[in-house]
């Protein structure tokens, strides 16, 4: 079996599949990753068509793993078949969101337990550097950025509490949270209030107050599942 490697060309949202001897992935499992990393990360939202001409033209292959990677997806939930418009990105599923922040608040709120009882200034430090740099995102109106900087802000408590199987864990059902985040950003009116609640938690953190850090991480993860929630709400009224 002849293996690939994508190779982005000069339409950022295209891709081109070139035949790579040295990659050992089988053609149908790069078009599923490509299509799914889309999905996750926003660039295909919830009701964009997948068409499998316009698809295999874009990536350079033929519709054959296009069609295997899009059944894939509808599999993991990620793709549903309309009568009309045939596979399109599906919406976020409430129950299954809730399910994962409430591990998310679970597994978070005793990361930053953890990381209250062992933090050194240089964490501090380097969680404020982050939150500031995500304060300037959001003074740029830059989402990719402050959601990027979220990500790090929190994979950054994670490490910094030293649980491997706890890291583990939250890898699980990191890519459900990317979806989720990215959405909670872009519909969220004052994004200051995410790093106005960084700067809590982060207090918390260099007092070493392992209680309130705890709170103040639930309450930053509940502040994302009622805003999404609201905002399914208001999209099923329209």
């Amino acid at each position: 079996m002849h293996t690939y490697r994508i190779h982005k060309i000069k339409d950022k949202d295209m891709l081109e599949i070139k035949e790579h001897k040295d990659d050992y992935i089988p053609l149908r499992d790069i078009v599923f990753q490509k299509l799914r990393e889309a999905i996750i990360t926003g660039k295909m939202g919830p009701g964009d068509r997948l068409m499998e001409i316009k698809l295999a033209n874009e990536m350079g292959v033929s519709r054959t793993p296009v069609r295997e990677a899009i059944r894939k997806l509808e599999t993991e939930g990620l793709v549903i078949m309309n009568a009309r418009k045939g596979a399109v990105v599906a919406p976020i599923n409430e129950g299954v969101m809730k399910e994962i922040l409430e591990i998310r608040k679970a597994l978070e709120s005793l990361a930053c337990q953890l990381v209250a009882a062992k933090a050194h200034p240089e964490d501090i430090q380097r969680l404020r550097d982050i939150n500031a740099a995500m304060r300037k995102a959001i003074d740029e109106g830059d989402i990719e950025t402050i959601t990027e900087r979220d990500v790090e802000f929190h994979e950054t408590i994670t490490a910094l509490a030293a649980n491997s199987h706890l890291t583990s864990m939250l890898d699980q059902i990191k890519e459900h949270l990317y979806r989720y985040r990215l959405e909670f950003i872009k519909e969220l009116k004052n994004k200051y209030v995410l790093a106005d609640e960084h700067d809590r938690l982060v207090d918390a953190l260099e007092t070493k107050n392992a209680k309130t850090a705890g709170r103040e991480i639930e309450k930053h993860i509940e502040l994302q599942e009622r805003y999404i929630i609201n905002t399914l709400e208001q999209v099923r009224q329209v």
